[in-house]
């Protein structure tokens, strides 16, 4: 009879997910992976079958945690500026704990070129980070928050490559003040 898992998958994930997040798939080692979880390596490949499938998890978690967040707040009254100011500073303003830069950001220039799984799932969730901006600046244009010579895919597109770089920026070792210089001009241009 099998051994119950006394775990939780869950939070091993979350665990695994900040372990990627801060030193990247190559760089995160499955020793590190086990004193991040607590897990031992056998639980962790019973459980989650490769180092891959763990990141894939991980990923996918960071995801779909950051995207609901972002068309929720999209999705919301504030004007349309207003909304792309808040998500410019959060990537000015490192939260405490998190790891720099993003999971996203980094895994695009990481393993995307090389590893078509995980290039699919970034794609998909860039669309939908896409999607959502692109509305959000529609509205914009019909409240007139917007000159209506802006083309809300171009925009929405622009808002993604600054706040990418940024993040970039920011795991490169950037200070505060350059990034705060990137999020006003890219405010400035909308």
């Amino acid at each position: 009879m099998a051994r119950p898992r006394e775990f939780d998958e869950g939070r091993a994930v979350e665990a695994a997910m900040r372990a990627f997040w801060s030193a990247g798939y190559e760089g995160t080692s499955t020793k590190d992976l086990c004193d991040a979880t607590g897990l031992g390596r056998s639980s962790i490949y019973n459980t989650f079958k490769s180092k891959h499938d763990l990141f894939e998890k991980a990923l996918r978690r960071y995801m779909d945690s950051k995207t609901a967040w972002l068309t929720e707040f999209l999705d919301g009254d504030l004007p349309v500026r207003e909304k792309v100011r808040v998500l410019l500073w959060q990537a000015v303003d490192v939260e405490v704990g998190d790891p720099v830069g993003c999971l996203v950001v980094n895994s695009l220039v990481e393993l995307a070129p090389r590893d078509p799984e995980v290039a699919l799932q970034l794609r998909r969730d860039g669309d939908r980070r896409l999607a959502a901006l692109r509305a959000a600046f529609e509205v914009g244009h019909s409240r007139g928050e917007v000159e209506a010579a802006k083309d809300p895919v171009a925009l929405a597109q622009f808002v993604v490559a600054a706040i990418s770089g940024m993040r970039v920026m920011a795991r490169g070792g950037a200070d505060r003040a350059a990034l705060e210089a990137v999020a006003k001009i890219t405010l400035d241009a909308i």
